[in-house]
């Protein structure tokens, strides 16, 4: 007979399973007095800057070398808080709310909701994003916001999107005019763009 015990599976080691005990009762504990680990406020801080429509302090969140992901962008370094700082000042109506933070050492996350008015066609949008970060020296590394493009698209851009905002063409187009409205946006604001 094993004495690893019924539960444990024959890995158990008591030495490693009392540490991740002592981990999650720490972790628990820690959640319910609200100590929190200084990356998930760094998410926090990053989320409160972007209800403040505060692009800059958005951009110092990121490292100089970090990465952005979306359906519709794929950045790098500078151009990270280029994109939060156009989409600040270009969101007069701009509300943004976010829930659901936790992050460690290495790893976080988030979900976001934003309503705005989109520009282009004067629709309104509420969009909800789950984000998740990596983290490097106090900063974010890596970040990767997902959300369905299509309901989006049929959000934004009515009736074309709601029949062709799944199609490839219509995805690549409302990409190429994303990047091509950022290149502009950085071309007139070249503080931006180092």
């Amino acid at each position: 007979m094993s004495d690893a015990g019924p539960s444990q599976g024959a890995n158990y080691s008591p030495s490693v399973g009392r540490r991740q005990s002592v981990a999650a009762a720490l972790a628990t504990e820690a959640a319910s007095v609200g100590v929190q680990h200084p990356n998930a406020r760094l998410i926090e801080s990053f989320y409160n800057a972007f209800a403040r429509r505060d692009g800059r302090a958005m951009a110092a969140c990121y490292g100089a070398e970090a990465t952005f992901a979306d359906p519709v962008f794929g950045l790098r370094g500078a151009e990270i808080g280029a994109m939060w700082t156009m989409l600040c000042e270009r969101g007069a109506d701009l509300r943004v709310e976010a829930r659901d933070i936790a992050a460690d050492a290495h790893a976080g996350r988030a979900h976001w909701e934003a309503w705005y008015t989109f520009s282009a066609s004067g629709r309104p949008v509420h969009n909800e994003i789950d984000a998740t970060f990596t983290f490097s020296d106090g900063v974010i590394a890596s970040h990767r916001d997902v959300f369905d493009l299509w309901r989006w698209s049929r959000m934004a851009l009515g009736k074309k999107g709601t029949l062709l905002g799944w199609t490839p063409l219509v995805r690549k187009a409302i990409r190429k005019q994303a990047r091509k409205s950022l290149d502009a946006w950085i071309a007139r604001s070249p503080e931006h763009a180092t």
